[in-house]
């Protein structure tokens, strides 16, 4: 008969069986089952995992790429001195080796993200296993991943929160730290992590929030980047400051905490004031024009790989002259707003009564009208003839009262139209002057130009396309084709000295007029600036005195054909100059670079030489891949004849010396400085061309609707104030050079002549010796030409 009754546990007597109740036989039995169970579920887990593993390892990414961590760079363009211009990417970073990173700046990192990064194998059990169980409820969570783990994610992974995402992430990290160092990673993740307001790595992110390098950084600033990674935008100390500084202040104290720094270092970072970028940065150089310049340039033979492959693009600008130019260039075209008339507020806003509802609208207005640099946006909370009271971004009062009224007195008349009348919700435009008070302004519709280059070489010394480039990117120095008007008679000028003609020639400064038998078209009477005319008198005189007639009767004389193609030896294209006799106005399309371009074969002696912006391309690393040096000047490159270079200073100076543009050298206090100013028909052009030997530099002031500028804004009032400006910086420092007088010139009474022409004390080239031969009856010459032939001859000229 069988033996149901239980066997005894090992060590148990038979008696003490027969007196265990049943109960708690039950319960051992049930035990039993549930361990065993239990370890079938585990050696079956166990097993699906490794199923798993063996499945998706090999499918994990080649992280062996890691080991020489490439991550997209943007495109940067840098002056000549290392100043950066500009960036263009869809990720601002800034590569930096781990050992240039400052030791506060891991610190702080180490506190908040992964304390014991260096000492666990890159997994944080109890941090997969919270985050496991909070996928199982209501709210996702990624827990406590550490640096590695951040690494895997953020290099190849989506951001998904799933198991599945989980295991790849964790198998990932286990790569990572098979494959790579302690310090390989965490210099990935310092370099790669996504910080807000497009920076990516710790470097971007200092330069983007503080405008500093990283290895300034103090211990404040590093806790306040540190709390980025787990919220770029919640803990934001431009969008979110109060959530930012709680998040700082607990990790400094989380770095107090692991022994990071010292009590009294937590302290005085807790009390530091921190200077957050919340806007454009005025301090940067403006170089918008020149980087996008450089940007269409170098995307020409790199392509897409512009934005990412992290290339450096070094230019010829200099920093201290780019930053003048631009300066110079605003306040230039900002004197000229002041004497316009007022066009009226930008927009009006109706303003609440309540506070909040009053903050968010004069917020969203301010957005919609961002500051142009020095020239910052306001909403009007009260208007009056004697005062402006207006807010500013920031709840910055401003007040505006008496001179600083003016500019827009007419919009504060109590018979302003409506669109132009300031009053309250009123969208303005406001200046601090040099007193250190507030003027109301406007935003100018008139726009500039400014280039500068070396004329010995052609490198390019500053460049402004414009009053601001996020208001107009055309770039009217390389693409504005406009008349140049008196600028261009130098050209006329230099092509008379090839027939003849030397400074002491004397030229009759009278009216001319042409019936439409000889133009063609409709008659024209051409007239100077001032409506006068001054008779006979030597060509340097002409010059500096910008006589119209003067310039009409030297092309007449060397003829319209001869000089256009004259002009193209300076770089000018003949079919934008017609050989008509307009061109002696300067009638034709020129830009500002072409401008440039010419006026240097003056300053040089001769040469064309070719303007160029960048000196060489660099990799991440440092390789240089373009290193592109100009030739220096040489025969093959000469445009005219030395002699002729040579005269022409002397004429150009004169003009700055005591012409249209004497106020240069009057302010300047130094004699080797040359140039012209220009003025074209109805003032709807503006110029002053000019140069030193070392430096040559154009300032060009239009509508870009063509439209008078004013009847009294001249070239000297206009664009010459500019050029002064801007040379007085960018020639400190630079010893006083004029140029030596080549062969074949001789100095007779003063005076510069070409040997072959100087015989005869210099009056005349062409036996014009007695003056009576201008006008031999010594009457006023008559008041105009039967016929513009250019075939006759220079006394023909004078004798009409």
């Amino acid at each position: 008969m069988p033996n149901n009754t239980p066997s005894a546990e090992p060590g148990e007597s038979r008696a003490s069986r027969k007196n265990r109740p049943a109960w708690l036989s039950w319960l051992m039995r049930i035990s039993l089952w549930v361990s065993a169970a239990a370890v079938a579920g585990a050696l079956s887990l166990v097993l699906l995992v490794a199923v798993a593993l063996s499945v998706a390892y090999p499918n994990l990414p080649d992280i062996s790429d890691l080991s020489d961590y490439r991550p997209k760079l943007p495109l940067r363009v840098f002056t000549s001195d290392g100043v950066l211009l500009g960036e263009f990417g869809e990720e601002r970073r800034n590569l930096t080796p781990i050992a240039d990173i400052p030791k506060v700046m891991k610190d702080a990192v180490l506190a908040i993200e992964d304390a014991r990064f260096y000492s666990h194998g890159g997994v944080d059990y109890l941090g997969v296993i919270r985050a496991g169980l909070a996928n199982m409820g209501r709210f996702k969570s990624q827990g406590a991943s550490t640096i590695t783990m951040q690494v895997a994610r953020n290099v190849y992974l989506s951001s998904e929160k799933t198991y599945t995402r989980k295991i790849y992430e964790i198998l990932l990290t286990f790569k990572l730290e098979h494959l790579l160092s302690k310090d390989q990673i965490l210099e990935i993740y310092m370099n790669q992590i996504f910080l807000g307001n497009r920076a990516y790595g710790f470097a971007a992110a200092c330069e983007t929030y503080f405008g500093k390098p990283l290895k300034n950084i103090s211990i404040a600033e590093a806790a306040m980047l540190a709390g980025l990674p787990k919220s770029p935008s919640g803990n934001n100390p431009v969008s979110n400051p109060k959530r930012a500084r709680v998040r700082q202040l607990y990790i400094i104290s989380r770095m107090e905490e692991n022994g990071f720094i010292t009590a009294e270092q937590a302290e005085a970072a807790r009390k530091e004031e921190l200077h957050v970028r919340s806007g454009p940065d005025n301090a940067r150089i403006h170089a918008e024009f020149v980087a996008e310049t450089v940007r269409q340039l170098v995307h020409a033979q790199y392509g897409d790989e512009t934005y990412t492959r992290g290339l450096n693009v070094y230019t010829t600008l200099k920093s201290v002259d780019q930053d003048v130019a631009y300066k110079a260039l605003r306040k230039g075209i900002m004197d000229y707003e002041r004497r316009q008339i007022y066009r009226g507020p930008e927009k009006f806003v109706d303003l609440p009564t309540g506070a909040k509802e009053l903050d968010d609208a004069i917020d969203d207005a301010l957005n919609d009208h961002p500051d142009n640099g020095d020239v910052m946006s306001a909403v009007v909370l009260e208007a009056s003839s004697k005062k402006i009271i207006a807010v500013r971004q920031n709840d910055e009062t401003v007040e505006i009262t008496g001179e600083g009224l003016r500019p827009a007195q007419s919009g504060l008349s109590d018979k302003a139209p409506p669109k132009i009348k300031i009053r309250r919700g009123a969208v303005i435009r406001v200046v601090k002057t040099p007193k250190n008070t507030w003027e109301i302004t406007q935003l100018p519709e008139v726009e500039g130009a400014f280039v500068s280059m070396d004329p010995r070489d052609g490198a390019i010394r500053a460049l402004v396309g414009g009053f601001d480039f996020n208001k107009n990117k055309f770039n009217h120095v390389t693409q504005a084709w406009r008349q140049p008007g008196s600028s261009f008679k130098p050209f006329i000028y230099s092509s008379a000295l090839e027939k003849g003609f030397t400074p002491s020639t004397i030229v009759n400064d009278a009216p001319l007029f042409f019936d439409a038998g000889v133009t063609g078209g409709q008659p024209w009477e051409p007239k100077n600036y001032d409506g006068k005319f001054d008779g006979p008198m030597p060509l340097h005189s002409a010059l500096a005195k910008s006589k119209n007639m003067v310039s009409i009767r030297i092309l007449q004389s060397v003829g319209a054909q001869y000089a256009q193609d004259w002009v193209t030896r300076f770089g000018f294209e003949a079919e934008r100059h017609p050989a008509y006799l307009t061109m002696a106005l300067g009638a034709g399309s020129v830009t500002p670079m072409q401008m440039a371009t010419a006026y240097s074969v003056f300053a040089n002696g001769g040469y064309r030489v070719n303007p160029w912006l960048i000196t060489r391309i660099a990799d991440q690393k440092g390789k240089i891949l373009v290193d592109s040096q100009p030739p220096l000047p040489n025969e093959s490159m000469r445009a005219i004849d030395a002699r002729n270079a040579f005269i022409m200073d002397r004429l150009l100076q004169e003009v700055a010396r005591s012409g249209t543009a004497a106020r240069a050298q009057a302010t300047l206090k130094r004699t080797d400085l040359y140039g012209k100013t220009g003025t074209t028909n109805d003032a709807i052009d503006n110029w002053f061309a000019g140069f030193q030997p070392t430096l040559t530099a154009i300032v060009w002031m239009g509508y870009d609707t063509p439209r008078s500028l004013g009847e009294s804004e001249t070239g000297g009032r206009l664009s010459l104030p500019v050029w002064i400006t801007y040379m007085e910086t960018a020639l400190k420092g630079v010893p006083v050079a004029e140029p030596a007088a080549p062969e074949g010139v001789i100095n007779v009474g003063g005076e510069w002549y070409y040997d072959e022409y100087a015989r005869g004390a210099g009056v005349s080239s062409l036996g014009l010796e007695d003056r009576s031969l201008a006008n031999p009856d010594g009457l006023p010459p008559k008041l105009a030409l039967p016929q513009a032939d250019e075939k006759k001859s220079i006394l023909d000229l004078f004798r009409n």
